[in-house]
């Protein structure tokens, strides 16, 4: 007999779709983002940098409730996206991505920016006088060196995206099968007068999810480490 019920593993199933699919989404802009702010000076950067970090330090509950107001069926992006490409975010488990995946940009960011400015700039230089493009030289200098503060950033927003839960049952609120991710059903449960034992073995579940995840990105940013090295 399993030890979850068919909702708790489709819970499980959905939080991992949510923070695979909200990371991998948001690591293209990520990188960009980190390398503007790493290795360009442009007016309003300090803005963009506190924009970035924004959802860090603001409750959750109002991050959701502004994705709400922007891409709900009456918000202007959300209306935009349905009257065009018949794209709706709101109580949906894409609008549990977007949010979870903006929840955990800031992380992802700072890991990938913190791991570009301590990639020596003298070897991009080097790459450029010999004749190679910007893009060439952030893909073949840059981008390899900085690789494990990219796996550090993903773990870090992955790890966020699956223990995500203000943001995301404000804008999607907590729907069975659809939004209910393992934070809002251990929520649900806290909620039951014999919901502990349910609550407890998810909770357990999160933190297994998590720590392997940890552990297999300082393993992936070891083995990349010493292959840069030449070990």
């Amino acid at each position: 007999m399993s030890a979850f019920s068919p909702d708790e593993w489709t819970a499980i199933a959905l939080s991992l779709r949510i923070a695979l699919v909200a990371t991998c989404c948001a690591l293209p802009l990520g990188v960009l983002i980190a390398w503007l702010l790493a290795r360009s000076d442009f007016f309003g950067k300090f803005l963009l940098d506190a924009l970035v970090h924004l959802p860090l330090v603001m409750p959750p509950v109002v991050t959701g409730y502004l994705l709400l107001l922007l891409f709900g069926r009456q918000g202007p992006i959300g209306a935009f996206l349905a009257s065009h490409f018949g794209i709706s975010l709101a109580f949906r488990w894409t609008g549990a991505a977007l949010a979870a995946g903006v929840m955990g940009f800031p992380l992802m960011v700072r890991a990938i920016r913190l791991s570009i400015e301590a990639v020596d700039s003298r070897l991009e230089a080097a790459a450029s006088t010999l004749g190679a493009p910007a893009l060439l030289v952030f893909l073949t200098v840059t981008l390899p060196l900085a690789l494990p503060g990219l796996l550090a950033g993903f773990v870090l927003c992955f790890a966020k995206a699956l223990g995500e839960f203000g943001a995301t049952i404000t804008f999607v609120s907590n729907i069975p099968g659809e939004t209910q991710t393992i934070a809002s059903a251990i929520y649900s449960y806290t909620q039951t007068p014999e919901g502990d034992g349910k609550a407890m073995s998810l909770t357990a579940v999160s933190i297994l999810i998590a720590f392997a995840a940890l552990v297999g990105s300082e393993w992936l940013a070891r083995r990349s480490g010493a292959r840069l090295r030449g070990e």
